[in-house]
Formats: C-alpha cells, sequence, structure tokens
C-alpha cells in the first residue's frame, strides 16, 4: 500500500479502529526482553535517526533478539545498523503475516502520529508496548510516551526507552551508522575520476516540491564551488538524473544520480567534505557518519530535523507561513514558488567558511 492511501486510510478508519480495540495494559512485573518488534513507517530520514535508539537498545539487551517492521521506502536504512535480527516490510502482506503470527516481549511503534502502525502494535502478541502518546493511539499502548514537536527527531525516539529505564546521552555518538565494507569500496570506484581531489556532494532532490530549492540554484552554487577549487559530486535518484546531469554539464562535476544504491550514496557523503541538500534522508545520513553539512529548510522545523553542532549549518525558510509542516503533512498554500528562499550567493560563502574552518584551521 502506498504512503498516500496509508494516510487516507488512517484518517477515515484509523480512529473508529483504535477506539474498538482493547487497551494494553501494564505488565505486572518489568522483565529484560528477549525479543523486541520496533515498527518504523515512513521515509529515510525517520529510519536513519531512528538507529541512534536501536543501538542504545541493543547495548542495553545485548541478548534481545530485535526485528524491525518497516516499508519499501526505508527498509534498506537499516543496513546500516549491524545486529537486527530481521527487517519485514508491513506493505508486504505475506511479511506482515510472519511478524502477526511471531510472540514479542517488547513492541514499540515510533511513528509519530499516524494510526495504523499503532494498530499493528495492538495486534502484535507481545508483552508490552510503547510508542508516543500524540493522539487517541495513546490508548493502545501499555507505555505511552509524550512528544515534543521541537526536539530533534533522534531524541525524541530515544524517549521511548525511558519506560524501559534507559536514559538518553547528553549528546549523540557520531558515527551512528555503518557503512558495509562493499559500498565503500563501490564508492571509491565511481570517485577514482576525481583523482583524489576533495569534494563536495550535492543533492538537490526532495521527496516533494515545497523542499525543493531549484536546479538553478543549485546550478549556481556548484559553479560557485568549482570557482573556489572545490570538485562537485550530485547525488540522486533516477528522478534527479536530468537536473544532475545540468549542474554537471555547466561545472563539470561528476554526476552519479540514478547510479548508486543507499548505501554507496552514504559511503560517498562519508568521503565528501561537505553535504549541500535540502530536508532530506541523505542529509541525516551526513549526520549519521559524520559529515559536515549546510542543509536547506522550507516548510519543515530545523529544530526537529536539521543536524545539530559545529560541522552543520543551516537556512531556515524567513517565509512568514515556515514552518508549516506537521507530523510529515505540508498543508496547501498559496505562496508563489517554492518554500526555500536561501540565496546561493550566502549559501555558497557559509559553505567555503565552514569549509576553512574545518580543513584549514
Amino acid at each position: 500500500m502506498q504512503a498516500n492511501h496509508l494516510k487516507r486510510f488512517d484518517s477515515l478508519a484509523g480512529p473508529l479502529l483504535v477506539r474498538l480495540l482493547p487497551r494494553r495494559n501494564k505488565p505486572a512485573t518489568a522483565t529484560a526482553p528477549a525479543s523486541a518488534l520496533i515498527i518504523r513507517p515512513g521515509g529515510i530520514g525517520d529510519a536513519i535517526l531512528l538507529i541512534p535508539a536501536l543501538r542504545a537498545l541493543q547495548a542495553a539487551y545485548p541478548a534481545c533478539r530485535i526485528d524491525v517492521l518497516a516499508e519499501h521506502r526505508n527498509a534498506a536504512a537499516f543496513d546500516f545498523c549491524p545486529g537486527l535480527h530481521a527487517v519485514h516490510r508491513y506493505d508486504e502482506p505475506g511479511e506482515l503475516r510472519a511478524v502477526l503470527k511471531n510472540r514479542y516481549d517488547l513492541v514499540i511503534d515510533t511513528e509519530q502520529w499516524y494510526r495504523l502502525s499503532a494498530l499493528v502494535a495492538r495486534l502484535v502478541r507481545a508483552g508490552r508496548s510503547i510508542g508516543f502518546a500524540t493522539n487517541e493511539r495513546k490508548r493502545l499502548f501499555s507505555d505511552a510516551v509524550p512528544y515534543d514537536l521541537k526536539e530533534y527527531e533522534p531524541f525524541s525516539f530515544l524517549r521511548l526507552l525511558a519506560p524501559l529505564g534507559i536514559e538518553a546521552p547528553a549528546d549523540l555518538a557520531v558515527p551512528f551508522l555503518e557503512l558495509p565494507a562493499a559500498a565503500r569500496e563501490r564508492a571509491t570506484q565511481l570517485l577514482a575520476r576525481l583523482g583524489g581531489r576533495p569534494f563536495v556532494a550535492i543533492f538537490p532532490g526532495a521527496s516533494v516540491p515545497r523542499k525543493e530549492w531549484g536546479g538553478v540554484k543549485f546550478r549556481q552554487l556548484a559553479a560557485s564551488l568549482v570557482l573556489a577549487g572545490c570538485a562537485v559530486v550530485v547525488l540522486g535518484g533516477k528522478a534527479d538524473e536530468d537536473v544532475a546531469d545540468a549542474i554537471c554539464r555547466a561545472t563539470g562535476g561528476v554526476n552519479l544520480a540514478g547510479v548508486t544504491t543507499l548505501a554507496e550514496s552514504a559511503a560517498i557523503i562519508e568521503a565528501a567534505m561537505a553535504l549541500v541538500t535540502g530536508d532530506s534522508g541523505l542529509l541525516h545520513i551526513a549526520a549519521g557518519v559524520g559529515t559536515a553539512t549546510v542543509s536547506l529548510f522550507g516548510p519543515s522545523d530545523p529544530a526537529k530535523w536539521a543536524p545539530k553542532g559545529e560541522r552543520h549549518r543551516v537556512f531556515a525558510s524567513t517565509l512568514p507561513c515556515a514552518s508549516c509542516a506537521k507530523w510529515g503533512t505540508i498543508p496547501p498554500c498559496t505562496h508563489e514558488g517554492g518554500c526555500i528562499d536561501a540565496d546561493p550567493v550566502q549559501v555558497s560563502k557559509t559553505l567555503l567558511q565552514l569549509l576553512t574552518e574545518l580543513f584549514d584551521g
């Protein structure tokens, strides 16, 4: 089932089904779980930002068998978290049925708002369940956890472990992603044409049009980087090939759009001096491998989604309606053009200054 169909089902049938299902009570005694199911619908970015919590759970319960119930579109992100027992996809009926036949000591639903995953969590045979108390979905969990729309998302996910007595760290340990050796080897092959020159990675794509900066602005940025002596590598999927080709033809950059897997893209980002992108899954991968970023935000809230720390710079939209996105949904908008209004000249200056501080200081 596609994401928009899931949301439509959720809005129409979710509230009624949540009220019909019985509450799940807290267990009389709390014991260390021997098995756990972690539910993570949605895109790549949320899955990446969940990994610090998964690693904290693994560290607290080394013997626990941890399964993940994801979707087609984000399942590959969990390759960056070794030690998981299995990754299933709930938009694959056979895999969902297999999960529902299993029994777990613990189920954690990491979805922030929509109800379908909470329904699945309630149907899973588990002694204890944890999830966010953001609407009527809270009645389906034995432990409902508050959610803060202004808290950096990895810490919101770590908050789900509080009922287990697992405390969130003051800061995220970086890197928190582990990349496959084969992906690094492939990245080395793809980057060989640069002859070892340092480079900046650019991802011009976006999951929705309102998060796009535009090919022309990315091309302006790439041109200024080349003039400053930086090589440019453009990443993306098949949908980004034309924009990436235009950027690279104008600047002599390396076009890898539509060429790399998610893991290979991560390895290229890991090798880059910095990544420039909008609010995207690749932005969170850069944060997870420790690569510097300049991120461009429009409808989504940088406080919630932008990487934190001295290696990261953020351009937030100055539009009066920003940031309007809540719970993964962007409301209808009346203004003309995109939501990201960052000036390419200022983005270039900020990036070059960041590179100077990191590599020439």
